[in-house]
């Protein structure tokens, strides 16, 4: 569902078992870990020091101080350090959120509206109180024109609000969505006052507008545009001693440093430019994590377990595209990908291979369909292929029983039949038009591993190119699908939901900015991505999310990759971390619990 990458088998045993219910904390299924009146967080320490200054780093650039809009790149942490949701989701526990701008949530008996009560020390940074007219603003803005078209289209099924009483407001739905009251609890709430006074973008005159406020621990305090942001504490932070802000948020400062490229920023992680490193490729792990800092156990090198979904990374061909809109083309892409090789020699035995789009989660389709899972699929047996009906999900392999020479040989009979043959050693159609395409990437690092993979596809006369590029100028690129492949990462949870739309849905195929980076124009596809949004019950949800895998997965749209079940976190010493973890999280989620033993 997007709001959070978590899974729980005891949340399969109770999913809609008991009623939902008002309260201080909202979830799926009636359970909440934390009861009222906790005071925080089991992953929050009681020993974190409020103090210090501690420096991260991001990739290419910034040029605007507005996260919500479609143009342009706003900095890293903005959303999540200045604005602040009505409820905020545990780290600790699958499918559940608890109050902080709303301090009582309250779910209709029929799931079509949720009302909720704000707190009333709720504060912007500029102290204002938080008040439901800002809230009432806030959905109509991202229902609206002036922001990315992600917003209106995920949060469509919220049909509007109602202020009902002084500090209280209810959110209308269109019909009965198990998630819907969560998603709606996620929104970040922006302060009517300030966009009405300051405008919401970037000005006609091309000039940038006021700093935003919002109600978050941090206040903007320095820009340097596409260089560095510095957030600064909040000395009057209304939530200071909230339960879900308790042991969080530790820093004095917290300042973004900007590189071009992952080479580049580990010599300056190592040179001290800054303090934490989630580190995401293999080699620099295995080699590049060395000196005498790192002996001395000034520098940190640990591997930090997580139970998070690892979806599915890969590379998607753009069917948009002539050259990839043949199936049986898009399926010899990926009898081309050497994995066990790549593992072996470029990332040290590091990754397991992607084997599913929900991969490591009890959703990932297993074996051959049946039960409610091929009901699903048999409404649509006359338009997909049969192997979704006859064949498990299993990716190629190169073994010594099945070698690289068998899967291409394989591919070239596939190729053949969509009308490529070889001629002088190329790949041409019976047009004459060569089969070459260009894969754009966004990091350097991964050229090492499209060198290999582009030199498997001469073999069968294809010429592929790949190239990177800045990151402004490739999420730009990425938004208009000005692409033929592109290397990127479909996040899951273990309760899909309204993302499934923005992944695959026709409807998002041609909407700028949707992450239907495939192009994918499917009725079966479209059929089983509603049956996820609107299932009812864990089996219903379950088996739509292995029937939407098969027909993915023997669609071919991409080439699936890898995934690897820890974060691999570099830091300096001084950085400190509760004894206990969260189990569902993201390097800087974990950050966040984090502290300094003395300021710096």
């Amino acid at each position: 569902m997007g709001f959070y990458q978590t899974f729980s088998v005891f949340f399969l045993i109770v999913f809609f078992s008991r009623p939902l219910f008002a309260a201080h904390g909202i979830s799926m299924d009636g359970e909440l870990k934390y009861p009222a009146g906790f005071k925080k967080f089991d992953y929050c320490s009681p020993r974190a020091i409020k103090s210090g200054r501690i420096v991260l780093h991001d990739l290419g650039g910034f040029d605007k101080l507005n996260p919500f809009t479609f143009k342009g790149e706003p900095p890293f942490g903005l959303e999540t350090l200045v604005f602040e949701p009505l409820a905020v989701a545990s780290l600790d526990e699958p499918f559940s959120e608890y109050g902080l701008l709303a301090r009582d949530i309250e779910l209709a008996e029929d799931g079509l509206s949720v009302t909720y009560t704000l707190d009333e020390n709720a504060r912007f940074s500029d102290g204002t109180p938080v008040t439901v007219e800002d809230v009432a603003y806030t959905l109509e803005i991202l229902k609206g024109k002036k922001v990315h078209p992600f917003y209106p289209y995920y949060y469509k099924d919220i049909v509007g609000s109602e202020i009902i009483a002084p500090g209280k407001i209810r959110f209308n739905f269109a019909r009965k969505n198990r998630e819907l009251h969560l998603i709606a609890s996620q929104i970040r709430v922006l302060s009517k006052k300030f966009y009405e006074k300051f405008g919401f973008g970037v000005k006609s005159n091309g000039s940038q507008p006021a700093i935003p406020i919002g109600s978050g621990p941090y206040v903007i305090d320095k820009v340097r545009y596409g260089k560095s942001i510095t957030y600064k504490k909040n000395p009057h932070y209304w939530a200071k001693e909230h339960p879900v802000t308790k042991g969080m948020y530790n820093y004095d400062e917290i300042t973004i440093k900007y590189f071009k490229d992952q080479t580049i920023a580990l010599e300056a992680f190592k040179a001290g430019e800054f303090d934490y490193l989630p580190v995401n490729i293999a080699k620099q792990w295995a080699r590049d994590m060395k000196g005498p800092k790192f002996d001395s156990g000034k520098i940190v090198k640990k591997n930090f377990i997580h139970f998070n979904n690892a979806g599915m990374q890969c590379f998607v061909m753009n069917t948009r595209r002539s050259l990839f809109k043949n199936r049986l083309v898009r399926q010899a892409m990926g009898l081309a990908l050497d994995f066990e090789w790549i593992n072996r020699a470029l990332f040290f035995d590091q990754y397991t291979r992607s084997n599913s789009f929900f991969s490591n989660s009890p959703l990932a389709a297993k074996g051959l369909p049946k039960g409610l899972e091929l009901q699903y699929l048999k409404q649509y047996r006359s338009i997909l292929p049969k192997d979704v009906f006859l064949k498990p999900l299993r990716p190629p392999r190169v073994t010594r029983e099945n070698s690289l020479r068998k899967n291409l040989k394989k591919a070239k009979g596939l190729l053949a039949a969509a009308g490529w043959k070889v001629k002088n050693g190329l790949l041409v159609n019976d047009e004459g038009r060569k089969f070459q395409f260009e894969i754009l990437l966004v990091s350097p690092s991964f050229e090492r591993v499209m060198a290999p993979y582009a030199a498997t596809l001469r073999k069968l006369g294809i010429e592929a190119k790949y190239r990177t590029v800045d990151q402004t100028l490739y999420v730009e690129r990425l938004k208009k699908f000005d692409f033929d492949m592109i290397v990127t990462t479909f996040s899951q949870s273990l309760s899909p939901g309204n993302e499934q739309r923005n992944y695959w849905h026709s409807s998002s195929a041609s909407r700028r900015g949707s992450k239907n980076y495939a192009g994918i124009h499917s009725e079966a596809v479209d059929g089983l991505v509603d049956r996820i949004i609107y299932a009812e019950n864990s089996r219903q949800l379950s088996s739509a999310c292995k029937a939407l895998d098969r027909v993915l997965w023997y669609g071919y749209y991409v080439v699936p990759n890898w995934y690897l079940g820890s974060h691999r976190i570099s830091y300096y010493r001084k950085i400190h971390f509760p004894e206990k973890l969260p189990l569902y999280y993201d390097p800087t989620q974990l950050l966040m619990t984090s502290w300094m033993e003395k300021a710096q």
